[in-house]
Formats: structure tokens, sequence, C-alpha cells
């Protein structure tokens, strides 16, 4: 049985042969509109591929390399994302999809930097949950926790559903010593029917902050070996104390 990213590929692949015939154009929308799709179906190889084809024709096309930056993210070729998105942002200085692609980027290797973009977002449109969210994890990583659990409410308010940003401060009150309420607000995710597998492990993450070992312990070890069980939660159990960052 084929696996769905592979239907999705082939999808994807049909539709763009299929628009082979259309003006350049019609083709640069449609291979927007593709890319896009790729994007979301877990395929950054044809997208990537669709954004170079647009770029031949069209060098400062800003959605373009916006896509082409989002597709190297996920293929893991960083600097050259970062680059495609930078002159993407130059071009369209207001280019929202452009400002958070770069700033997820520069997380790992520049949070200051990814502040600043996510901020500039926030500036144009201060409901935006994704960008909020972000600058959460932003300031987490640069140690600034209650900042962190502000930007982490405010993406709530804006988008209640938003599973990502209660997980983040959950696990930012449980670095600041908020277990309770940490607990409370991970528990019925992780819990849930189908819960995931990160939900359930940024919940013992949680619990082993709060001091639960044993409960940490019970949910890590259905994917970890007893030989890592106890020095993870080791780590867990100390970033509290530490002040490092578990976000994701």
């Amino acid at each position: 049985m084929r696996s769905i990213r592979n239907i999705s590929t082939a999808i994807v692949l049909v539709v763009a042969v299929a628009g082979c015939s259309a003006g350049a154009q019609d083709a640069s929308r449609q291979d927007a509109s593709i890319g896009e799709a790729a994007l979301n179906a877990g395929n950054p190889d044809v997208a990537l591929r669709l954004a170079d084809d647009t770029l031949v024709h069209s060098p400062n096309d800003a959605g373009a390399l916006t896509r082409r930056g989002t597709a190297l993210t996920a293929l893991g070729r960083l600097d050259e994302a970062r680059e495609n998105l930078r002159r993407a942002v130059s071009l369209e200085p207001h280019n929202i999809d452009a400002r958070l692609a770069l700033g997820r980027v520069q997380l790992p290797v520049d949070p200051r930097a990814a502040e600043a973009s996510f901020q500039e977002v926030i500036r144009h449109d201060g409901q935006n949950a994704a960008a909020l969210n972000d600058l959460g994890i932003a300031r987490d990583l640069q140690g600034r926790h209650t900042e962190a659990e502000g930007a982490y409410r405010a993406a709530i308010s804006a988008a209640p559903e938003m599973t990502a940003a209660r997980v983040n401060l959950a696990l930012c009150l449980a670095i600041l010593g908020q277990g309770q309420e940490a607990i409370g607000l991970l528990r019925p995710l992780a819990e849930q029917p189908g819960a995931t597998r990160k939900v359930k492990e940024d919940y013992a993450a949680v619990l082993a902050m709060t001091g639960d070992r044993p409960k940490a312990e019970q949910i890590l070890s259905a994917n970890m070996s007893s030989s890592e069980l106890a020095p993870a939660v080791d780590v867990l159990a100390s970033l509290r104390t530490s002040g490092e960052s578990v976000t994701r």
C-alpha cells in the first residue's frame, strides 16, 4: 500500500505536468499554488523544484523566494534558506509569510534576530497567533521565560485552539516553577485518545520538572530504553532550576 506522502507527491506532480502548457504568468501562479500544496503535503523537494522554475523567469518573486526558503528549511539546508528568506523580506518588507519563515530559520542560531522578525509581523498583525507563539520560543531560548509566558498567553487568546502554544506555555510555566498550572494545561492534551508522542513526552517533561519522576518515567518508557530513561529524566528535572528551555 502506498504511503499518503507518496500519493500526495504523485498528485502534485500530475497537476504540475498538466499546467505546463499554460502561459508564463498563469504558469507562475499555478507553480505558486502547487508549491504551497507541496509544502503542506510534506514534499519540500517538489516545492523547491517549482520555486526554482519560477525564479528562472522572475528572480525577484518574493513569494517564490519564500517558498524556496521554506522548502530548504524542511530539507535541512538552513544557510541557503536564510539567504533566500532575507532576500524575500528585502523585496517585500511586509510579507508576513517571509518574515515568519525567516524568523523560524533564525531561531536555532540567532533567537534575538528571530524575535525581531516575529515582532515585525505582530506590529502589522497583533492577533497573529503563529507569530506570538514563535515570539515566545525566541524569548525562551534567550532565557526570558516570564516574557515568553506573556507571548504564549497572547497566542492562546488569539487562537484558543492552538495546541502548540498551550504546550509551550505549559513547559515555560514548569521552568518558572508553576508546575500545577503547567500540569493542568497539558494533562487533558496528553491523556486524550490519539494524543501524539510529542505531547506525551512534553507532559513527561512537565511532570519531571514538577517532581513526579515515577509518572514521567512511566510515560517515557514507552519509547525509551531503560538505560536511557534515568539520564533523560535527570536532565528534564534539572530544567526548572537551570532555566534552560524545552519549548519546540
